[in-house]
C-alpha cells in the first residue's frame, strides 16, 4: 500500500485535495475533524495520511510514507536529496523565505550591507549580530554563499517578527507571502534577501519500501496525475 503525506488541516489540506480531485483523484478526510484519516475513492492501493506539514518532511526520511505533500523550504531545510525526490510542483502554498531588518537601518539594502553592518556591530557590541529564524541550514547555507560570516542564528519557532522588538534579535530570516506582518514590525527586506522561494511540492522517499505491488500502483497514480513515472 502507498502512503501519501498530506496536510492535515486549513487551506495546505483543501488546496492538496483540490489538486489531486482536479487530475481524477478524489481524495477525502473520513471521520470527524478530530480524526486524522482519509480515502481516495476508487484508486487501489493507494491511501492518504493526514499529518501536519512539518511533520511530512520526518515522515519521508524516515520511510514510513511513500509520497508526501509539503512546502519545499521544509524539505530543503530538513532533507537531503538523498533522502527524497521532487516528483512535481502543485502551484500553492507559495512564500518566500527572506533576510529583513529593521527599517530604521537606512544604511542597509543588501546583503553587502549587512556584512558591514555585522562587522561594526560587533566591535561596537562585542558580540556579533543576531538572525532568529528557524530556518538554520538555509539561512547558514545562504549568507556562507554571500560571504557573510559575522552573525549568529537565533532560534525561533514562531512569531519570529518580533524578536527585533523584543530585543533578541537584530534582523531575522523568516517565510512570508504579503509581507504584512513584516510591515506592521517595521521590518524590511533586503533588496537580495531571497533565500528561498517554496510551494508545495509532491515527493517521493527515496527510503521507503517499494515493493512491485507498490510501483505498480504508484506508475497507475502517476499516469493520473501526469508526473514523472520514476521519481525515486
Amino acid at each position: 500500500m502507498i502512503r501519501i503525506g498530506v496536510p492535515s488541516k486549513g487551506r495546505l489540506m483543501q488546496d492538496c485535495f483540490d489538486w489531486f480531485g482536479a487530475r481524477g483523484v478524489v481524495m477525502r478526510r473520513t471521520g470527524s475533524d478530530r480524526e486524522y484519516s482519509g480515502v481516495i475513492e476508487g484508486f487501489e492501493g493507494v491511501a492518504p495520511v493526514l499529518l501536519s506539514a512539518g511533520e511530512i518532511p520526518r515522515e519521508l526520511a524516515a520511510g514510513r510514507i511513500h509520497l508526501g505533500v509539503t512546502g519545499s523550504d521544509l524539505v530543503r531545510e530538513q532533507l537531503g536529496d538523498e533522502e527524497v525526490a521532487e516528483v512535481a510542483k502543485l502551484g500553492f502554498g507559495q512564500a518566500d523565505l527572506i533576510l529583513a531588518v529593521p527599517n530604521v537601518w537606512i544604511d542597509v539594502e543588501t546583503v553587502d550591507d549587512l556584512d558591514a553592518a555585522a562587522a561594526g556591530f560587533r566591535k561596537a557590541h562585542g558580540h556579533r549580530l543576531r538572525i532568529a529564524t528557524k530556518y538554520h541550514r538555509l539561512v547558514r547555507e545562504f549568507l556562507q554563499a554571500q560571504g557573510v560570516a559575522d552573525y549568529q542564528l537565533v532560534d525561533s519557532q514562531g512569531a519570529t517578527e518580533g524578536t527585533v522588538k523584543n530585543g533578541t534579535a537584530e534582523a531575522i530570516a523568516d517565510i512570508t507571502s504579503s509581507g504584512e506582518t513584516l510591515r506592521a514590525n517595521h521590518l524590511r527586506i533586503l533588496s537580495d534577501g531571497l533565500i528561498h522561494s517554496s510551494e508545495a511540492v509532491l515527493w517521493a522517499s527515496r527510503t521507503a519500501e517499494w515493493a512491485a505491488a507498490d510501483r505498480a500502483a504508484y506508475a497507475g497514480l502517476a499516469a493520473k496525475l501526469g508526473v514523472a513515472a520514476r521519481p525515486f
